[in-house]
């Protein structure tokens, strides 16, 4: 269960693994012949039953609503916030940002590792979406 967990979180859940994912906990919940084997998946069959949005924008729309999961996070610099210091371009250890001074900078997603460091190092609250 862990596993398909995982695969959901880094973007690489299909509607299959929530098939999987839910067959799977119903099954260990059934199956299991101890009280703590039949309580198990129930964080996961709740969580499934109660926020199964979530879980949904996560494998269809590849995005985390929570924005808690670094792999589908999609870093960005809000222009309206960006005063075109360049210190997050400065310190951006692979080179993704760009921008003229006094502009607003944008953020290459290809580029970019989402390591936090812009989002750290911005003034004014203009990074969102990195880890």
């Amino acid at each position: 269960m862990l596993a398909l967990l995982d695969d959901i979180m880094e973007g690489n859940g299909t509607e299959q693994t929530l098939e999987i994912l839910d067959r799977t906990a119903r099954a260990v919940q059934k199956a299991s012949l101890c009280g703590l084997g039949k309580t198990a998946p129930n964080p996961i069959l709740s969580t499934m039953r109660q926020f199964r949005a979530e879980y949904e924008a996560h494998v269809f729309q590849k995005r985390c609503p929570a924005g808690e999961c670094k792999a589908l996070l999609v870093p960005e610099i809000d222009p309206s916030k960006c005063r075109g210091c360049t210190l997050c371009a400065k310190k951006c250890p692979v080179g993704a940002i760009k921008g003229e001074v006094k502009q607003p900078h944008v953020i290459d997603p290809e580029v970019c590792i989402k390591c936090g460091v812009c989002s750290q190092v911005c003034k004014f609250g203009a990074v969102v979406g990195v880890g």
